[in-house]
């Protein structure tokens, strides 16, 4: 026990020493693009024909006329305490704004974390235990497929099957788990399903070459030989070695989905996170764009920072650098 806490302790902490300046370097140049955007909230309140007295009045109260690095420095303990500052375009919070969308995407991409490892571990298992088989063959045809399948055509297709066709689940909108888990899973689980295809093809193939290449191994015969059970071998130590690829996916696929479903939450009718920050860019609104981008930054970090544990926890072959 001693032993596996050291472990992770250790893990966490070349994990930590390695994102804190990661998170620092990322903050600064996000930070930077203000400054090469060109962009200022005295355009944005003003309009084009602004004055320049009006554009120095408006830019000096946002404290825009103060050196790039004192600017920078106050931003960033700011950000350090969870205030991301104040939106050009409406004067809200941006925490309370970025809040408010994270919460429905964090709800979508979890599920749909959830649904694509699931099934991309067993698609995966199954095709590296009947590897060379039309059973493997099958599961790599199929993931081949939906790896390349837009989200938003999936999302599309799922919505005319089961909200339309079949009416079983509402085709947009949302509903917070406080109100109730059956209509927050109704209105979640096709937008989650359309993002986890993905994560599903990735798992799979990730997980299904480990196995293959962990079969090989000499340990694995030396298990057979020792009388070991087929499934003690595949538990105690295929899988355990084989996993570590797999998993390490999953540290960028989940920011990707909390981020990078703009789309998706058009056709669902999502206020979600990833439509969020495309409004704030397209109204160029640099604070909320900095602020997405903050948020998106931590929870990279966030998660690779799990991932690293778990993998360490869980994957021998990881502790030993391979």
């Amino acid at each position: 026990m001693r032993r596996a806490s050291g472990r992770v302790l250790l893990t966490l902490a070349r994990s930590v020493a390695i994102f804190v300046p990661v998170f620092f370097v990322a903050t600064f140049v996000t930070f930077a693009l203000r400054s090469l955007s060109g962009l200022s909230p005295a355009r944005i309140q003003l309009g084009e024909d602004a004055t320049p007295q009006a554009i120095h009045a408006i830019e000096s109260q946002w404290g825009l006329d103060r050196p790039f690095l004192v600017q920078y420095w106050t931003w960033f303990t700011e950000v350090l305490h969870g205030r991301l500052g104040t939106s050009w375009s409406s004067g809200a919070d941006i925490s309370t704004l970025i809040g408010l969308g994270l919460g429905v995407s964090l709800s979508v991409a979890t599920l749909a974390l959830v649904l694509g490892v699931v099934l991309g571990f067993v698609l995966g298992t199954v095709a590296a235990l009947r590897r060379t088989t039309w059973i493997d063959r099958a599961v790599t045809g199929f993931v081949t497929v939906v790896s390349v399948m837009p989200p938003f055509v999936v999302g599309i297709v799922l919505v005319e099957i089961f909200a339309v066709g079949l009416d079983w689940l509402p085709s947009a909108g949302y509903v917070p788990a406080a109100e109730g888990i059956g209509p927050w899973l109704a209105h979640i689980i096709l937008p989650a399903l359309a993002l986890s295809f993905d994560v599903v093809a990735d798992v799979a193939r990730q997980l299904r070459t480990g196995l293959v290449t962990a079969y090989r191994e000499n340990y694995v015969t030396g298990a057979l030989v020792r009388g070991l059970s087929a499934r003690r071998i595949f538990f105690r130590h295929v899988l355990r070695n084989a996993v570590g690829p797999a998993l390490a996916v999953l540290g960028v696929k989940f920011p990707a989905l909390v981020g990078a479903s703009v789309v998706t939450e058009w056709i669902f009718g999502l206020q979600g996170f990833g439509r969020f920050a495309n409004d704030s860019a397209q109204a160029g609104d640099v604070p909320a764009v900095q602020g997405v981008l903050v948020v998106s930054i931590a929870l990279v970090v966030t998660f690779n920072l799990v991932v690293n544990i778990v993998l360490g926890r869980v994957a021998p072959a990881s502790r030993r650098g391979v």
